[in-house]
């Protein structure tokens, strides 16, 4: 079964935790990073951009919205995924835990549906 790992947490930058701690960070990301993909269960991995480099796009009443930022105002904020296929969802649950953030922030767990391949989008089949 294929699982996005989706990392919210507060955003922080190098200035914010100091250089030991960025470092430490960033060192343990790719710890975990290199642990899925030698476990042979990582399909894909994406740190993003701040948020304030976001830009919403909206079309509730047909009418073209496009937002500077993230359309929800929290304090955690979408950093990452992690795109993983594993037997089942206690597996996906295994390396949640396992991701550096989880002490200060939240892995939501998002089973894949349908996905794109071939120029068709089809179930994905376990």
């Amino acid at each position: 079964m294929r699982y996005t790992l989706l990392l919210h947490y507060p955003e922080m930058t190098a200035d914010d935790m100091g250089p030991d701690a960025w470092a430490e960070g960033m060192r343990e990301f790719d710890e975990y990073a290199k642990a899925i993909d030698a476990a042979g269960v990582l399909r894909s991995a994406e740190v993003l951009q701040p948020s304030a480099v976001t830009t919403s796009v909206t079309a509730p009443d047909g009418t073209l919205r496009v937002q500077d930022g993230p359309f929800a105002d929290t304090k955690e904020q979408l950093g990452g995924t992690f795109v993983i296929e594993v037997d089942d969802l206690d597996a996906a649950i295994g390396w949640a835990a396992k991701a550096p953030s989880i002490g200060w922030g939240t892995v939501e767990i998002r089973p894949t549906a349908t996905r794109f391949v071939d120029g068709a989008w089809t179930p994905f089949a376990d």
